[in-house]
């Protein structure tokens, strides 16, 4: 079942851009592996999932929605998170929605498959893999902080990585968002 696994290196990377304690929106989180992570990190997630089955093993794990987001309403209209977190999945009229459900100094932390991956492997079919650049420009009102887009090869896939930060206006200075989790 998609979400057993263990969590994506991308996310754990990323995750300490996103601010202490807040509520975290994982998308099409399958059976947990990112809210688990995330509430370790301290973080309240919230998963939604079209699988009532993927969803029952989330139980505990923070605010669970079943809904088919593809195609019924957005069900969290209005609510912000202070991160999206969104892999291997891509359904582009969804965009829209991630963006307005990002709250000012969230994090976008995002990664899917690419074009390239037909020659390796599923899903193949253009629909589901993102064109060179496609999540800069989708979401090109963010401040990109790290960007990838190439083949990984365990296992083999193309991919496209972004983490972007909806920026808050500046007081003090430009913002830092840390390459690396601050020491301790």
């Amino acid at each position: 079942m998609h979400g057993t696994e263990a969590p994506s290196a991308w996310v754990q990377r990323w995750t300490h851009l996103i601010p202490p304690h807040s509520p975290v929106l994982d998308v099409a989180c399958g059976a947990g592996r990112h809210m688990r992570w995330l509430q370790t990190q301290g973080h309240q997630p919230t998963g939604v999932d079209v699988s009532a089955d993927a969803l029952a093993a989330c139980t505990g794990l923070g605010e669970l929605i079943c809904a088919d987001i593809e195609n019924g309403p957005w069900p969290l209209d209005g609510r912000q998170f202070g991160a999206v977190v969104v892999t291997n999945y891509l359904w582009r009229p969804l965009w829209p929605s991630l963006l307005g459900s990002l709250a000012p100094g969230g994090v976008l932390i995002y990664e899917t498959f690419a074009q390239g991956n037909e020659s390796v492997g599923r899903p193949s079919r253009p629909d589901f893999l993102l064109r060179h650049g496609e999540l800069l420009q989708a979401f090109s009102a963010l401040r990109t902080v790290a960007y990838e887009d190439g083949y990984l090869e365990n296992p083999p896939r193309f991919v496209q990585r972004l983490v972007a930060v909806r920026e808050t206006p500046l007081h003090e200075g430009p913002a830092r968002h840390r390459l690396q989790p601050a020491s301790s």
